[in-house]
């Protein structure tokens, strides 16, 4: 399921998927992406030049399990141990955003917000009380977020100071876009650190 996360965006190079699955070895890896594409999930393909590299992609069907995975990870914010600022990738950042805008909190906001997390770049667009993501550069964003995925985290979800990431653009809409997020309630019977 991690690598279908991983792939959840947009096609990605082996190298990034191993960077951003922490912990992963090589072999590993080409075994779950092996087995993922003999299953019909993902399939590898050649991006177009100048860059000619390949790169592995959902299939329609490994798509599919993204809201699964995206409703897994709000499952896992209600545990009592659950920390919002432990190391995160881009994607995971993204996808909790979308899994935790609250329509409540975003009825009546509309923007577009850049997000550059390293190599990665992302336009997400509120609207209609939801948020979308496209991964691609844009420079006609309201305010864009750069810094590491668990720094931008841990300003949006763990309320972090925005002097830990760099923000530039609508600094006012950047403070009304970070309340749109709530992450849900801890479980109330479950064990918790002393």
């Amino acid at each position: 399921m991690l690598v279908l996360r991983e792939l959840a965006y947009g096609p990605r190079r082996f190298s990034g998927l191993k960077r951003d699955l922490t912990g992963i070895s090589a072999n590993v890896l080409s075994q779950r992406l092996t087995e993922l594409e003999a299953r019909g999930l993902v399939r590898r393909s050649k991006l177009p030049p100048p860059a000619s590299v390949q790169v592995y992609e959902a299939t329609q069907w490994g798509l599919e399990v993204v809201p699964v995975i995206a409703n897994l990870g709000r499952w896992a914010a209600r545990s009592p141990l659950h920390d919002p600022t432990l190391p995160m990738s881009h994607v995971s950042l993204l996808m909790s955003l979308q899994t935790l805008i609250s329509p409540e909190r975003a009825e009546g906001f509309e923007a577009r917000v850049c997000f550059r997390l390293g190599e990665a770049a992302y336009v997400a667009t509120v609207h209609q009380c939801r948020l979308d993501v496209e991964r691609r550069e844009a420079d006609d964003c309201d305010v864009t977020f750069t810094g590491t995925p668990t720094a931008v985290a841990g300003v949006i979800h763990g309320g972090a100071p925005f002097e830990t990431i760099a923000i530039s653009g609508n600094l006012d809409l950047a403070h009304r876009f970070i309340d749109l997020f709530v992450l849900p309630d801890k479980v109330e019977d479950a064990p918790r650190l002393a």
